[in-house]
């Protein structure tokens, strides 16, 4: 993802004759007809998707926020809805959502699409939606060294919209706070009002 626009997982390439035997095995074992035309393709496609599904498997996501710029500025930035798609990895169905993340810098900003790369980098793998809120918030902190960081996470997840309690529209929302965002329930209220506006 560091610079990289279409990044792949490239262990997906490798095994791809695997994958596509596994996937129509599959298809076969939930009784599915693998012989019939709109599935003739299916394995080839289930795998290229998840070259790109699975992308984020490819990159260290603390390595994403790349060249860091010296900046006075200290106070509250910003970067929300960024959009987001990613694997539930108790069921392999899909979740979606947007994140939002806020920091306050120390003397150290990343580049503003860097935040929605660290994004991607976590997404994009089998996940759940609390460790991706988590992860997200632990980098920043650990690569920016802010005076706070805060990360909301909202989503939509498969596994509960279409199976089980199906209750398609619920929605998820996880955040983390680190450092002043902890310790000052007025900074996060900013965050959570500017969220809103």
């Amino acid at each position: 993802m560091a610079g990289k626009k279409d990044y792949v997982n490239s262990k997906v390439i490798q095994n791809r004759e695997q994958i596509e035997f596994h996937v129509k095995e599959i298809l076969k074992l939930v009784g599915e007809n693998v012989e019939r035309e709109g599935l003739l393709e299916t394995p080839a496609r289930v795998t290229r998707m998840y070259e790109e599904i699975f992308a984020g498997y490819e990159v260290d996501p603390s390595e994403v926020l790349g060249v860091t710029f010296d900046e006075q500025h200290e106070e509250l930035v910003i970067v929300k809805d960024i959009i987001y798609y990613s694997q539930c990895e108790h069921h392999m169905a899909p979740f979606f959502g947007k994140a939002h993340i806020g920091y306050i810098p120390s003397g150290k900003i990343a580049g503003l699409s860097k935040l929605a790369r660290l994004v991607e980098a976590v997404t994009r793998r089998l996940q759940v939606q609390e460790r991706i809120t988590s992860q997200i918030a632990d980098i920043l902190d650990k690569e920016l060294q802010p005076h706070g960081v805060m990360v909301v996470v909202e989503g939509e997840h498969l596994c509960m919209c279409s199976r089980g309690v199906k209750k398609p529209g619920s929605m998820t929302v996880t955040s983390a706070v680190r450092g002043e965002f902890r310790s000052n329930p007025a900074l996060r209220s900013e965050f959570l009002a500017l969220l809103r506006s």
